[in-house]
């Protein structure tokens, strides 16, 4: 049908017309051949790209699914029909038998061309859902298509080719009419019973593998069925796809039921296995694909390793693989990261070709996942344990494999427990596995840790988890003991991860790893949904499976009880013989023995896997299973019985191992075999745990069980004593631990030495040639006790036999070869012997001709040896040429270059030659591994190079010593060096010069355990050298040390003092004085022991104690004295103190005589009157004064040992000072206060403390200079109280001021200019004005700039303030000066009224009034008078006149009332105006005004 659309495009309508029930499938193939008899249209093959090709006609043909275009015959027949027909009806209501399944589609000639996918069945009760009108109708409607096909199929054979297009339409549309009929009656039945539609996801078509160019993109497709609706995901290589981590490198889309991977632009690291997993609630399927990517031809990338595509093309070639730069015994700890890592060297080096790499565990092989990491670069490979677990504790194995073989290496990894959060608690479980998974339950097994905490582990917790979420539940309330436990509720067609904890009573673990995810389904289901791959040709058949007649199956096969505890029992048989073609479910039954009542087990739903476990038994009793066969035919007779098994633990805990023996391996390493548990059933492999003896702490050398009776144990101390212990492990417990082993000290066991390498040529003559070689790296923990030589001819490049060149092995490694032929060629070999035997010899060296050197230059130095590598420096040793040359050999150069650097990069050490046969290299690169060579010279020049040495890696080793000097307490001088990495054999050599020490005569050598000691026996000049200490069988450890002439002086020196030691003192003999005058002479010696003793001597005398003398000696502080109560004439002279502190001594003497003497005991006497005097009041400090910040004398003093009635008087020349001169007493300090002193209160003061105990007096003495140094004082804090000197302008001049908080008139100031005093004048004047010190100057001109201060005098150097009177500041107090004067001048010279007018005059009429006043100015100012504001003029009723210019009057002659007013003088000049006023009032006679009243 051209236009119709592929089924897997009908919107969610997972099938088409072909997938029905067999009855309407066989309706519509009926229909389907008579439409194909009448229409004449020929069936034809369609195929479009990767998609399955469509068989289409006029009808509705079934589909034919091809993966490479092909199309295959139908190859399943039906009962009465031919191959190639899918009509027929079922007859009979039985259930059809179903056909043998082959899945393989086969030609002819029987060659497999396909894969057959069976077509899906409908519902077995698809029928039932018809009614029975609608099922009598259908029938009888299918009975008269029969028959009309019988009737005119050759009729219309006959006509086909003129058959008419009406009645091709006609039937047509009848077809499409029962189509939909059959679809509404199937979506009917769907609705009535939904869970007839559920079933697990099914591959309809799945994806197909791929090749591609590099750089194209790829797609991989499938279609799924299934309901509900599977959960695709796809992986690459086992893990998960990520679209959103990789973006635009992945595309997934899924459009109904087509689920598809792009790949965009591929390349070499897309070549994988890709597959596609679906679950749904009734399960999970999986389908897998491939993906190759090539390359075209000449564009190979080189910057990447290209996959190895089979075996290279090129014949002939032998690959060499070496393995290097490994990985070594490791050790991590649970939920770390590690690796581990290889470097391939394989040559031939083909750019093409790339090896295979594998990693294996336990010699089982790795595949990439979330734990385990592989990436190869081409030269190194590499593996990443991303979050350890002990399940990755294991031997693990890098294999490369090439064309010519493999190589392989191996190495142990342990894996140690991660920290308890609870201290105690013990170690996580391992290896957790599911077992007899079903759909309702999943026996979960795992291995018992190897540290339980310290405490017996109580049991164990099962914790289960959906996939897809993150929900651990509990799956058991109490702790198992035994490591295996059924865990039951599961809902069937979901998936379930496990993990484990273990529980003892300080806590819980932390938890397992989890386990690998197991789907709840039966194990039959599980079979099925695994499926089979198609065949390499790809093609998958589409076809109906033959029915068949039922068949009630027979009994089953071999029933056995495979597991048996007290929580549950397994049973498992073997299908029948008798079953026909249909598949068989089982019913188990129950019966407690001694009984014959059977009991059904699983009632509702017979099991479909021949495997089952019983749980809810009861512990204790007997019990005997039988199972029975079912299918749609009925229920099989019962399988024989079991015999009666006892519900309980049939496994009992593994009994403890035997006959442990440890014996030495390696320096870390010791290897432990036992006897196996005996009568062990199911043992999981064994546990073995050490101790250092006599620690009694036991720690596991393995936390994964362990199969065999051999373990390597790595990780121990070298030189330390371990004992051992096995303990054997299986689902039941662990057992009680074995017998100790012996002790056993780990070190290197002793062994063959490995063979010299570097064999070279040092000299040859006519008949003989010298040897030189290199010693062998390993020398099989035994010091080498010498080398046999052998040698062959080789003629024509063929080798002859090998001949013995020495009997007696030879000591040195160089060794002369004799009877040899001139002119003939040879090669020779070298073994090392140690007392372990002869090793292996080395390879044959280079092939060399025996004939005379003639040279004139030196041979080759050789023996090359680097000692004392430290991070910047190294030792090189060598030994002279053999062969001297013409001359003698004056010299040797060395040469340096890094490893691994050209030729060309070879460089010298020493300008000069050197004629010392060791040279020592500083300046090197921390972490740059070198190589060495040297070259001798003669007086004909330099030689041949010596061969090259090993690389040396320039790095400081842990724990790398220095020798270090010292002398000891009899002065022996000595050289110490210490090693921590001896072993047994290891040996102390001392060299002076780098060649080791004989004279015995000089230096005396000792070794105690890892210590060593050179002692000078007589030092001196003859000992000057570099002295150095290596240790043999270790990594090289040696130091030196460089005895210099100046170095030796130093310790000679420090050597006398320790023979005649002397002890030392923090202080010398020293005296003072103490309470009541006494006298303490006393010293104090840095160290000294409780044996030390001191002789105490007077003038040669000795003294004891008694009661003159009191000696004290404090042995812990060293501190010696001797009190004497006081001293008196005869105790002048010397003292000493003389000390002995076993061989050492020392002493201190005090010389007191003359004025010394005299001096000391006047004080004493002193001391003695003080004493006395405070034994009543008296004073603890004099009387002194302070001056306040006000300027305010205060006397005060300090008085001690007062009482209440002790009285103080204060006494001023002699008089008792009043109580009003502020007194005070308070707090044991007397005070008297002075304000603003004077001349006057200078005196000499006394007070007097007085009681019955006694009296004491304190004089302060304040006239003549005490009274100046108190006014010094004062004048201090004035002077430190004055402001900063400031310049201000007047009318005068400039002024200079500073102000002081208090000024007295005592005070002495200072005036300067430019650090002359200044002498004053009328012009230049200072003077005080309250707390204003001025400074005035006149009239001031240029010649006034400059530097003023004054100084205030205090007497202690005074205090000065300065101001810079110049620039700027000079400038504006001139101009201000100016504008002061002139307003000054002003204000003298304007006009003025100076008095003689009232305020207001009163007069009676007819009176003469006359009033005068003063006026003043400079002109003399005009004068105006005014009335009321109006100006008057003079008359001869009123006189105004002006004399003199100095006297204004006015007249009124016979005064009125009119006269009344208010009257005002202006006089006015230049400089200004000033007014004066009074008003006039007059009255009348009082006759008038008493009238008026």
């Amino acid at each position: 049908m051209p236009g119709s659309l592929p089924f897997y495009q009908k919107h969610q309508r997972h099938y088409d017309h072909d997938y029905r029930s067999s009855e309407t499938q066989a309706l519509v193939s009926k229909y389907r051949a008579s439409s194909r008899s009448s229409s004449g249209y020929p069936a034809h093959t369609c195929t479009s790209g990767g998609y399955p090709a469509h068989t289409c006609n006029s009808g509705y043909a079934p589909h034919i699914c091809t993966g490479h275009g092909l199309t295959s015959a139908r190859t399943s027949t039906s009962r009465g029909l031919t191959a190639s027909s899918y009509t027929g009806l079922e007859q009979s209501s039985q259930l059809t038998k179903r056909a043998k399944a082959t899945h393989l589609a086969v030609d002819r000639e029987h060659h497999i061309i396909g894969y057959v996918v069976p077509i899906f069945r409908g519902s077995l009760e698809f029928a039932g859902g018809y009614s029975g009108v609608e099922d009598s109708r259908l029938k009888a409607t299918s009975a008269s298509m029969w028959g009309q096909d019988h009737f005119t199929s050759g009729l219309e054979m006959e006509r086909s080719e003129v058959s008419s297009r009406k009645v091709t339409i006609r039937e047509s549309a009848e077809r499409i009419s029962l189509s939909k009929t059959i679809y509404e009656n199937e979506e009917h039945s769907k609705r009535m019973n939904k869970d007839s539609l559920m079933h697990a996801p099914e591959f309809v078509i799945k994806p197909r593998s791929h090749t591609v160019w590099e750089n194209q993109s790829v797609r991989l497709h499938c279609t799924l069925s299934g309901w509900p609706n599977p959960h695709v995901v796809w992986y690459k290589n086992n893990v998960t796809i990520d679209p959103i981590a990789h973006p635009g490198k992945y595309k997934i889309e899924s459009s109904y039921s087509v689920h598809s991977l792009e790949i965009d632009r591929c390349d070499f690291d897309d070549t994988a296995q890709y597959h596609v997993s679906a679950m749904n609630a009734k399960g999970e399927q999986s389908a897998y694909a491939s993906v190759v990517v090539k390359r075209f031809k000449g564009e190979m990338d080189t910057s990447a390793p290209s996959p190895r595509l089979g075996q290279v093309s090129e014949y002939g070639i032998t690959f060499k693989t070496h393995i290097v730069d490994t990985f070594g015994v490791s050790f991590g700890r649970e939920g770390e990261t590690m690796s581990l890592g290889c470097t391939v060297i394989i040559h031939p080096n083909l750019e093409r070709y790339q090896p295979g790499v594998e990693w294996y565990r336990d010699d089982v092989l790795l595949a990439p996942s979330k734990w385990h990491q592989m990436h190869w670069s081409g030269d190194r490979a590499t593996l990443t344990l991303t979050h350890l677990n002990k399940e990755d504790e294991g031997l693990y194995t890098l294999r490369v494999t090439t064309k010519s073989g493999y190589e392989t290496y191996s190495a142990y990894v342990f894996v140690r427990d991660a920290d308890a959060e609870v201290e105690g608690a013990p170690g996580a479980p391992l290896d957790v596995r599911c077992l007899d998974a079903n759909k309702d339950y999943v026996i979960v097994s795992w291995k018992q840790p190897a540290v339980d905490g310290g405490n017996s582990i109580l049991g164990y917790f099962v914790d289960r988890c959906e996939v897809g979420t993150n929900h651990w539940i509990q799956c058991n309330d109490t702790p198992v003991k035994f490591a295996r436990l059924p865990v039951t509720g599961l809902v069937e067609g979901r998936s379930y991860a496990f993990r484990v904890r273990a529980v003892n009573k300080s806590g819980m673990s932390h938890p397992s790893r989890t386990s690998e995810p197991v789907a709840a389904v039966d194990a039959a289901d599980r079979t099925r949904m695994r499926g089979t791959s198609a065949p390499v040709t790809g093609q998958i058949i589409v076809t109906e499976e033959e029915p068949a007649e039922g068949v009630v199956p027979g009994k089953p096969l071999e029933l056995e009880v495979t597991e048996a505890t007290k929580n549950y029992v397994v049973l498992s048989w073997k299908p029948p013989g008798e079953r026909g073609h249909e598949g068989i479910m089982y019913y188990v039954e129950k019966c407690v023995s001694g009984t014959d009542s059977w009991q059904r087990v699983n009632t509702e739903i017979p099991v479909k896997s021949p495997r089952f476990a019983l749980f809810d038994l009861a512990e204790g009793k007997s019990y005997s299973f039988r199972v029975r066969c079912c299918n749609s035919a009925g229920v099989g007779e019962p399988s024989p019985p079991t015999e009666a098994t006892t519900v309980g633990d049939k496994l009992d805990v593994p009994a403890a191992p035997e006959r442990v023996v440890a014996t030495r391996n390696t320096d870390t390493s010791v290897v432990v075999s036992w006897e196996k548990s005996r009568h062990a059933k199911d043992l999981v492999g064994y546990y073995i745990e050490t101790s250092v003896v006599g620690s009694d702490t036991w720690g596991p050398c393995n936390n994964k069980p362990v199969p065999g009776s051999r373990f390597v144990c790595h990780g121990l101390v070298t030189g330390e004593t371990y004992v051992f212990k096995v303990r054997a492990v299986n689902a039941a417990g662990i057992s009680v631990s074995s017998q100790e082993s012996e002790p056993v000290l780990v070190k290197a066991a002793i062994a063959s030495p490995a063979p010299p390498f570097g064999i070279s040529v040092l000299e040859c003559v006519r008949d003989s040639m010298v040897l030189g070689w290199k010693q062998p790296a390993f020398v099989g923990g035994s010091d080498i006790t010498g080398y046999f030589v052998d040698y062959r001819e080789v003629i024509d490049g063929l080798e002859g036999q090998w001949h013995e060149a020495n009997i007696q092995s030879v000591s040195d490694r160089a060794y002369r070869v004799c009877d040899l032929k001139e002119n003939k060629k040879y090669q020779f070999q070298v073994r090392a012997a140690n007392m372990a035997g002869v090793g292996i010899p080395s390879l044959p060296s280079n092939t060399f001709l025996c004939e005379e050197w003639t040279i004139a230059v030196p041979g080759p130095p050789h023996d090359l040896q680097v000692t004392e590598v430290r991070s910047s420096s190294l030792v090189l040793l060598w030994k002279p040429p053999v062969y001297q040359g013409r001359d003698a050999v004056n010299g040797f150069y060395v040469d340096i270059k890094e490893a691994g650097a050209s030729e060309e990069a070879w460089r010298g050490i020493n300008k000069k030659a050197t004629d010392s046969k060791f040279i020592k290299i500083e300046n090197l690169q921390e972490g740059e591994k070198y190589v060495f060579r040297v070259r001798a010279q003669n007086n004909a020049g330099v030689g041949n190079a010596s061969e090259v040495t090993e690389p040396t890696l320039a790095e400081t080793k842990a724990g790398t010593k220095e020798i270090m000097v010292d002398v000891d307490d009899d002065g022996v001088i000595s050289l110490n060096f210490e090693c921590s990495a001896m072993s047994a054999e290891s040996k102390f050599v001392w060299s002076k010069n780098y060649e080791e020490i004989s004279d015995t005569e000089r230096i005396a050598v000792e070794t105690k355990g890892s210590k060593a000691k050179a002692s000078f026996l007589a030092p001196g000049e003859e000992d000057i050298g570099i002295y150095s200490c290596s240790v043999t069988h270790t990594d090289g450890a040696s130091a030196s040390y460089d005895l210099t002439a100046e170095e030796l002086k130093k310790l000679l020196e420090t050597s006398h003092d320790h023979k005649f030691p002397i002890i030392p003192l923090k202080s010398e003999l020293a005296v003072e004085l103490q309470e009541k005058g006494r006298v303490r002479f006393w010293l104090q010696a840095e160290k000294i022991s409780a044996n030390g003793k001191v002789d105490y001597v007077f003038n040669d005398n000795s003294l004891s104690a008694g009661e003159k003398y009191k000696m004290n000696f404090d042995k812990n502080t060293g501190v010696i004295e001797m009190i004497m109560e006081s001293l008196t004439p005869k105790d002048e002279g010397t003292f000493t103190f003389q000390l002995q502190d076993g061989k050492a001594t020392n002493q201190s003497s005090l010389v007191l005589i003359g004025d010394v003497f005299k001096a000391l005991q006047k004080e004493s006497e002193f001391q003695m009157k003080e004493w006395v005097r405070k034994q009543g009041p008296h004073f603890v400090e004099y009387l002194g004064f302070e001056v306040t910040p006000e300027c305010c004398v205060i006397l005060k003093c300090k008085v001690g040992n007062i009482k209440k009635d002790t009285v103080a008087l204060w006494q001023k020349d002699g008089q008792e000072i009043k109580s009003d001169q502020q007194l005070s007493f308070t707090e044991g300090v007397l005070k008297l206060e002075i304000a603003q002193i004077s001349k006057k209160d200078a005196g000499v003061y006394n007070i007097v403390l007085k009681d019955d105990r006694g009296k004491d007096t304190s004089t302060l003495n304040l006239t003549d200079q005490g009274f100046r140094d108190m006014m010094n004082e004062v004048f201090s804090v004035i002077a430190n109280s004055s402001t900063a000197l400031k310049i201000t302008s007047t009318d005068e001049g400039i002024r200079l001021y500073t102000f002081v908080s208090y000024y007295n008139d005592l005070l002495q100031v200072t005036w300067h200019y430019k650090d002359s005093a200044i002498s004053f004048s009328d012009r230049i004047k200072s003077g005080v004005v309250g707390e204003q010190l001025w400074l005035q100057i006149k009239e001031p001109t240029e010649k006034d700039t400059g530097k003023y201060a004054i100084e205030f005098n205090d007497g202690k150097g005074g205090l000065r303030r300065t101001v810079e009177l110049s620039g700027q500041a000079f400038d504006d107090a001139v101009a201000e000066f100016k504008r002061l004067k002139a307003a000054a001048i002003a204000e003298r010279n304007r006009a003025r009224v100076k008095g003689g007018l009232p305020d207001v005059v009163t007069i009676q009429e007819g009176k003469d009034l006359n009033l005068t006043c003063n006026i003043s100015g400079d002109p003399v100012p005009e004068v105006t008078w005014l009335k009321n504001e109006r100006e008057i003029v003079s008359d001869d009723h009123l006189l105004l006149k002006f004399e003199s210019g100095k006297f204004a009057s006015f007249i009124i002659t016979k005064v009125n009332s009119d006269d009344s007013g208010k009257y005002s003088i202006l006089v006015k000049n230049k400089f200004g105006t000033e007014s004066g006023e009074f008003t006039v009032s007059v009255f009348n006679h009082p006759e008038e005004l008493g009238g008026k009243k």
